[in-house]
């Protein structure tokens, strides 16, 4: 089956990986596939940084872990200047908190390092063709994660009008210090707030308390105005 072909147009991959031998193994992996092309491997994030969006590759294999700069950051940074780009994350481990973090700076897929070589090239291509590739396992995680979101909606009304700007800031990406300024309030108080804002909304972390507020803001669904 040629996995690479999308409207007869070839491929091209990007990957980011710190591990030597991986790198090699992937690079190798997608130029030997029919449809599939490789335009360039990096060892770290700086380094990517500066050289994918001058080639604007199709679709970028990202490993979490990387040295200096993570993976999460670069994705972050690449979806900036290259918007259309799909990210892949790879790693080693499904865990729950590196996956949302990786959804929520701009990746489009989420999978294991130990993904079969041929499961690997459909994911690329579904990534190609504006898909989410996952593993069942990690969907799985996502949805679980989600239909315990839509039982909590009322938690977000417990919040007190300060608190609800701590959680606003905190979704834009600022730190402690930051809010406190912005606040005008001191840094044990934002951390006074934020513990409070995770032990209403039943969290442990600023992702997840981000998540929630996404789901609380979100316009409803089309699909809710649909007449039954």
């Amino acid at each position: 089956m040629a996995f690479g072909r999308v409207q007869g147009v070839t491929i091209t991959v990007s990957i980011v990986e710190d591990d030597a031998r991986v790198r090699e193994e992937l690079a190798k992996l997608i130029n030997g596939a029919k449809g599939f092309k490789c335009l360039g491997v990096y060892a770290d994030g700086e380094t990517a940084l500066k050289d994918i969006p001058r080639h604007g590759p199709d679709v970028v294999l990202m490993d979490i872990n990387l040295p200096g700069m993570s993976g999460i950051e670069c994705v972050r940074s690449l979806k900036t200047s290259l918007p259309a780009v799909q990210i892949i994350m790879l790693t080693v481990y499904d865990e729950v908190g590196q996956l949302f973090n990786s959804l929520l700076a701009g990746a489009c897929g989420y999978l294991v390092k130990r993904t079969p070589s041929d499961k690997l090239l459909e994911a690329i291509t579904e990534a190609r063709l504006g898909g989410s590739p996952m593993t069942r396992k990690i969907a799985r995680k996502v949805v679980q994660y989600f239909h315990r979101l839509g039982t909590t909606r009322i938690e977000a009304q417990c919040l007190s009008k300060r608190e609800q700007e701590t959680l606003a800031l905190l979704a834009e990406g600022f730190r402690y210090k930051e809010i406190a300024d912005r606040m005008g309030i001191s840094f044990n108080t934002v951390r006074e707030y934020v513990h409070s804002i995770y032990q209403k909304l039943h969290v442990t972390s600023r992702t997840e308390a981000v998540l929630k507020l996404q789901h609380y803001s979100a316009p409803a669904s089309p699909l809710e105005s649909i007449p039954r």
